[in-house]
């Protein structure tokens, strides 16, 4: 994979979403090793980080927060964004607090703070670079929420760079499956991802949005390793036999009894015709 130099970054006036998080804390260190000027969001803020208190849920806190982002940095040159967060649900029930949470801070988040921040970014004909997902087009289960609203956001993103393209820059990263504390919701729940995907390194994604913010001609869109731009091209180019890889594995899953620590799974296994799970 191309490894471009991050001293692009030299100088620039950053914003990061998730600041706090496993993601933009890495990045945030990153950028000011690098020498960008930085500045993060996040629900916990960090006054050394220096990270704002800001939930990107909550339009009033964004229409606050990125101001005096905007205004402590004396403009804005990148955005980037990383909040996020992936419940663990049932794609067939009912939406519920988690799946609203999941839209929230994943899409509307995403979308909330780049509108606060896109006269700074016109002005300064700066570029986003949204993080999305290999989830986004490759389905497994009980991450729905977390794939319906990364696919919106890949969608967001397109539309972005169709009417705004112009005059600032917009990049999409699709990283696959990282072990961070994003997944504790679907561990608690029995439905966790781990070992069913090829897991992919915290630095893989970080370095690669920030390539993409420091590169003179950044991509459209680019995944987190080779695999990952294989997967990537699978799930644009031949939807139909990502749908079936997909289908295989979770069938494998269930048979072998991976799918079957909580009662999320419950019903799954009762479609594929797997045995009841037995109390340990």
């Amino acid at each position: 994979m191309p490894r471009p130099t991050l001293r692009g970054l030299a100088g620039k006036r950053v914003l990061v979403t998730g600041a706090s998080g496993a993601f933009g804390g890495a990045a945030m260190r990153v950028l000011r090793h690098v020498g960008a000027d930085a500045i993060g969001l996040d629900r916990k803020p960090d006054p050394a980080g220096p990270v704002l208190a800001c939930d990107v849920a909550d339009a009033a806190q964004v229409g606050r927060a990125v101001p005096e982002a905007v205004e402590r940095l004396g403009g804005l040159d990148r955005l980037i964004h990383f909040a996020g967060v992936g419940p663990a649900v049932d794609i067939g029930a009912m939406p519920d607090r988690l799946a609203y949470e999941a839209l929230e801070v994943n899409l509307l988040g995403t979308w909330r703070v780049t509108a606060a921040a896109l006269p700074a970014l016109l002005r300064d004909r700066g570029r986003v670079v949204v993080t999305a997902s290999l989830l986004a087009g490759i389905a497994l289960p009980f991450a729905g929420a977390y794939a319906v609203s990364k696919r919106a956001v890949t969608a967001y993103a397109d539309t972005l760079r169709a009417e705004y393209g112009t005059h600032i820059g917009v990049t999409t990263v699709h990283p696959g499956y990282v072990d961070t504390p994003i997944h504790d919701a679907s561990r608690a729940a029995g439905a966790s991802l781990d070992g069913l995907v090829p897991a992919e390194r915290l630095r893989d994604t970080v370095l690669t949005v920030l390539r993409a913010a420091a590169a003179r001609k950044p991509p459209r869109d680019t995944a987190s390793t080779p695999l990952g731009g294989a997967a990537l091209r699978l799930a644009r180019h031949a939807p139909a036999l990502a749908d079936r890889v997909a289908a295989v594995e979770i069938a494998e899953l269930v048979r072998t009894g991976e799918l079957s620590g909580g009662e999320i799974t419950r019903g799954l296994r009762e479609r594929h015709g797997a045995a009841p799970a037995t109390a340990p």
